[in-house]
């Protein structure tokens, strides 16, 4: 059911006519859809419910994910497009981290007494244009009017060939680790939204531009993912998006592991202190890149690079639990969780403390001191 505000829209009709025009000018007017594409959509917007054809030979991949105003997103300081390409990007990554395909999409959103048709508008189209990039179909939702804030939730259906699915759960002791970009971008994105008196100096201007476009606009991973998958070279695999300190450990506690890394080959942003720089790529959240582990055996096999852009080999798993952390000088650290958790005592703050817990300074809260060791390069 939609239901929706008399200021935004007359009537559910009149929305729903609405939405369907505007799903149908983005595929339309977008760029090709990817190769290998086949439409499996039967019935989308404006009945009942959505009807699909799940491909032969294949399992579907559900996953779904909140934004909600306040905690996710701030309408100060995100644009409309920016909080639609986010909610789907978020999903999407669910959809890569198990080595699939997306397919189609569902919204529902309880929109705000505040909001403009404008911003809806705005939601949608920063949202349809990052699904017609995939070839990802928008078939449906439900829209609810609300006092207080926006709430956004997306449901994202993938597919993947039976069997081939990976989790995070089979990593193996001398299993080594890689991540498929540059990590704590998107923390430090927002800082420099947030506040531009107190963020960290960067040396240029581009640089502080990449940073706030990683966080307006992250990218899904979805072809390093299927990749991955269809060469199986990854034991396991997962997407970055709490941070690497608090992603990693669930990883090595789905799997019964632990692992070491090494700080001089963490892919960090480019800022003045090396020491904030690890601190940002550490347990800045929102990068969703993927995290994975390849047996040693395939590493040699991965390439360098995937579609231009580097692999980063950061680490290597160990059968003894907990994350260690080589720094340059051969310290060895115990890396503690520190990224984002709801469920943590700092789920109540607002955003814009959310990623003040990321001081850029390595204070003892983050590590423990365990001894010395050499980086093995």
């Amino acid at each position: 059911m939609w239901l929706i505000g008399e200021d935004l829209f007359r009537n559910e009709n009149e929305f729903v006519h609405w939405l369907q025009a505007l799903e149908a000018h983005a595929h339309r007017h977008g760029r090709a859809r990817p190769i290998g594409f086949e439409r499996g959509l039967k019935l989308g917007i404006g009945d009942d419910a959505a009807l699909v054809v799940v491909k032969s030979g294949h399992e579907l991949i559900l996953t779904t994910d909140m934004s909600i105003e306040d905690v996710h997103f701030t309408r100060r300081l995100h644009p409309p497009e920016a909080v639609g390409h986010r909610a789907l990007a978020r999903s999407m990554s669910d959809v890569a981290a198990m080595g699939g395909i997306p397919r189609y999409v569902l919204v529902s959103l309880a929109i705000s007494k505040e909001v403009t048709r404008d911003w809806v508008s705005g939601f949608y189209r920063g949202m349809l244009a990052l699904a017609r990039r995939f070839g990802v179909e928008l078939v449906g939702g439900d829209t609810a009017w609300v006092p207080g804030r926006t709430f956004i939730d997306v449901l994202v259906a993938g597919e993947v060939p039976r069997g081939k699915a990976l989790r995070r759960s089979g990593a193996r002791a001398g299993d080594q680790l890689f991540v498929s970009g540059r990590l704590g971008l998107s923390a430090l994105g927002f800082r420099l939204l947030q506040s531009k008196r107190d963020s960290p100096r960067l040396p240029t201007k581009a640089a502080a531009r990449e940073a706030v476009h990683s966080h307006l606009h992250p990218e899904p991973q979805c072809a390093l993912g299927r990749f991955l998958s269809e060469r199986r070279m990854a034991s396991a695999l997962m997407d970055l998006s709490d941070g690497l300190s608090t992603d990693l450990s669930r990883l090595c506690a789905a799997s019964g592991v632990g692992a070491r890394l090494w700080a001089e080959k963490i892919p960090s942003p480019n800022l003045p202190e090396a020491a904030d720089a690890l601190q940002f790529a550490l347990h800045g959240g929102e990068d969703y890149q993927l995290l994975f582990a390849v047996p040693r055996m395939k590493a040699s096999r991965l390439p360098l690079k995937f579609r231009g852009r580097p692999l980063y080999h950061i680490g290597e798993i160990e059968a003894s639990k907990g994350i260690k952390l080589v720094m340059p000088e051969g310290n060895v650290r115990t890396l503690k969780p520190a990224g984002w958790d709801h469920f943590c005592k700092h789920e109540n703050i607002p955003l814009t403390d959310k990623y003040l817990i990321y001081t850029p300074t390595l204070g003892p809260e983050s590590y423990a001191t365990e001894g010395k060791e050499r980086d093995p390069s």
